[in-house]
């Protein structure tokens, strides 16, 4: 689960990690309210979870509570890469010296939290990877050791930070964001940029944080904080119903039955020249009610033309599935044609099922790659 920024900072404060002092509003009279309580310069920032908002005109200085006002009319409503902006964080002005870049992150590859720290901050990371690899320290930390001391100070020399002042306070923030980062069960902790003030104090002015939805249950104060218009509805829809599903931007429709099979639907609609409109994991099981959420979800997507169902029966019987796919017609009403594979468990009595059951938009195909083929051309 991604989080806006200003929620981002207050789980860092949480944890001791300095940041500016800041308002939300979601009015332009908040807006307005927020700064005149701040005084001076203030910063208008659109409350979204993507990127590149300063270049989309979603960040703008104020000089003080009726500039502030007039900013937030122009940010709210703003479309940013596809999300639309309904809340603002109000922030008192800071002068920046210096900015760097601090985060930890999960490493899939070596199963251990990853800590990167450069002087080159407020621009994309894998931009200073790609340009300037020398600049970018990285360091690992054991899970069995946990974090020590000793690595804070090797990733502020690896990144070349010799002003004593700037180390000291770089050292207590690396161990409060590996707290933050283990004590939320996050998967991404980002300070980008991490600011060196005129006066030498260093604190984070913005914040990117992942949080492993699987953790939620133990944070129902961090679960709160999700923001259900930040996905689409038919991801809205998919949650409400417990159907593990993503938007994408094809119009093939995709279900099958685990995220490896589905995964792999992905890749063999796009090789076969279509788009996928969405992942769609149906689990291990095939029963009809399963199928009916799904294909309910599925079909409400206005870009999808064509439904590809991929199961693959190991413990599953692919012939009670069939049935499950034939109720499920039976309940909802759907227009689009729908491409079967059926393969592994009883399937030839699957599919003897579904040609036998005159569903005149339904297809049964034997391979994987046929049936995609199939509901590409069926999409066109």
């Amino acid at each position: 689960m991604d989080l806006y920024e200003y929620q981002g900072k207050e789980l860092f404060r949480r944890f001791g990690i300095p940041t500016s002092e800041g308002r939300l509003a979601s009015t332009p009279a908040e807006a307005q309210a927020a700064a005149e309580e701040l005084g001076g310069q203030v910063v208008v920032k659109a409350q979204v979870l993507t990127g590149g908002r300063g270049k989309a005109g979603g960040v703008k200085l104020a000089e003080g509570a009726d500039d502030a006002e007039q900013k937030a009319n122009e940010i709210l409503g703003l479309d940013i890469n596809g999300h639309v902006v309904r809340r603002l964080w109000i922030e008192r002005a800071s002068e920046i010296a210096k900015e760097y870049y601090l985060s930890v992150t999960f490493d899939r590859v070596e199963k251990k939290p990853l800590f990167m720290l450069t002087t080159k901050g407020g621009i994309e990371i894998e931009q200073v990877a790609e340009e300037t690899p020398e600049k970018l320290a990285r360091l690992h930390v054991d899970p069995l050791e946990g974090y020590q001391p000793y690595q804070a100070r090797r990733l502020i020399y690896g990144a070349g930070i010799a002003d004593p002042n700037e180390q000291k306070q770089l050292l207590d923030i690396v161990g409060k964001l590996y707290a933050c980062f283990v004590g939320t069960d996050a998967m991404l902790c980002e300070i980008n940029p991490l600011i060196v003030t005129p006066e030498g104090e260093v604190r984070a002015l913005d914040s990117k944080f992942t949080v492993d939805d699987n953790a939620l249950y133990k944070h129902p104060e961090i679960a709160e904080m999700r923001d259900p218009e930040s996905v689409p509805p038919e991801e809205r829809a998919a949650r409400e119903k417990g159907v593990t599903y993503v938007k994408l931007d094809g119009e093939v429709g995709i279900l099958g039955n685990g995220a490896g099979l589905v995964m792999s639907t992905l890749d063999v609609i796009t090789s076969a020249g279509g788009r996928p409109a969405n992942f769609c994991d149906l689990g291990g099981g095939g029963d009809a009610q399963g199928v009916v959420d799904a294909l309910e979800v599925i079909s409400a997507d206005p870009q999808v033309r064509s439904i590809y169902f991929n199961i693959f029966g190991g413990i599953t019987r692919t012939d009670e599935v069939a049935r499950g796919i034939l109720t499920a017609l039976e309940q909802i009403g759907i227009e689009h044609p729908i491409v079967v594979r059926l393969d592994g468990t009883n399937a030839e009595e699957g599919r003897r099922i579904l040609a036998d059951s005159g569903q005149g938009n339904l297809h049964v195909e034997p391979t994987m790659l046929e049936g995609a083929k199939r509901a590409v051309e069926l999409a066109k």
